[in-house]
């Protein structure tokens, strides 16, 4: 609590009002994490903050992606209220911003840069309409052009940022892009979510050890001989996984060439069949010699 205290202090201080927009679920392995987050904003009771909690893929569920427009119209009084930065031509201050929306998912990459993006988009109408390059009434989904540039330009944030943090580019970008969720950003999803389940499990470990070189969090002891980095490999870290493609292969084959007898090819399935699966169950069971773990610093699981 002290420390959640001392980070929304010094929040406040540097913007000013907080719209804390809690964008995980509801449900799950997310769930504690958002009544918790819930319970320690209520905890410090301070008028400058406010919190709203929006379970995204479940409002989103079903390709609904139109019903963001429920948070939209949640916080619009409350972004009106905030207002932006103003001056005029003679230099005078006009309008202040009076606080920030701190939006936040799991990872603070995808849910969180769809939100922004929507937000920005709003109050960069607002300004717009107040400057006079558009008519009142008059949205910036309407100017075709603009809205192609400011679209790439929020897809293009999410990628970068992404790349850095996960490996991949962003989830949800098509969305980002076009504004419309398509079956074909689905699958790409999807192919991202592989890919960063992989990189994570069997190539960060060396990007982890890099960064704690870098900021100190390792000194190079100068008398030891041998490097921390050069762990040998267990001969399960080869074998295993070989064994498991060529029985799964052999698998499908006796499926798809069958034998003589029904009998027989039943046996070859459950042969080859039993011993991919055990073979499966034998490398989850040693998962820690297979993953990619840091080895500079070795941080403990808090439960």
């Amino acid at each position: 609590m002290d420390g959640f205290q001392r980070h929304f202090d010094s929040q406040v201080i540097i913007y000013g009002k907080q719209v804390i927009i809690n964008l995980i679920n509801q449900k799950g392995s997310e769930k504690p994490l958002e009544q918790t987050f819930a319970t320690m904003v209520s905890s410090l009771g301070s008028g400058m903050m406010r919190y709203i909690a929006f379970d995204f893929h479940k409002e989103c569920k079903n390709m609904r992606w139109d019903r963001l427009s429920i948070l939209l119209d949640q916080v619009a009084e409350m972004q009106d209220e905030l207002s932006y930065f103003l001056v005029d031509s003679a230099g005078q201050v006009v309008a202040n911003q009076e606080g920030v929306f701190r939006s936040n998912c799991m990872d603070c990459l995808d849910r969180t840069n769809v939100i922004q993006s929507l937000l920005a988009r709003r109050s960069l109408q607002a300004q717009l309409q107040r400057l006079g390059v558009l008519h009142v009434g008059q949205k910036l989904e309407e100017q075709d052009e603009f809205e192609k540039i400011y679209k790439n330009a929020w897809a293009d944030n999410a990628n970068a940022c992404a790349k850095q943090y996960a490996g991949t580019g962003a989830l949800k970008t098509d969305f980002t892009r076009t504004g419309k969720r398509t079956h074909l950003g689905l699958i790409m999803d999807g192919w991202n979510s592989m890919i960063r389940y992989y990189k994570n499990n069997f190539s960060d470990g060396f990007r982890q050890d890099s960064i704690d070189l870098f900021l100190g969090n390792y000194s190079v002891d100068e008398l030891e001989s041998h490097s921390p980095l050069s762990v040998p490999r267990d001969w399960k870290f080869l074998a295993l996984p070989i064994i498991m493609v060529v029985a799964f292969s052999m698998c499908i084959i006796c499926l798809l060439m069958a034998g003589d007898t029904w009998t027989e090819t039943l046996a070859y399935v459950l042969f080859w069949g039993v011993a991919s699966i055990g073979t499966f169950f034998i490398i989850l069971y040693n998962g820690k010699d297979f993953v990619d773990a840091p080895r500079l610093v070795q941080k403990e699981k808090i439960d």
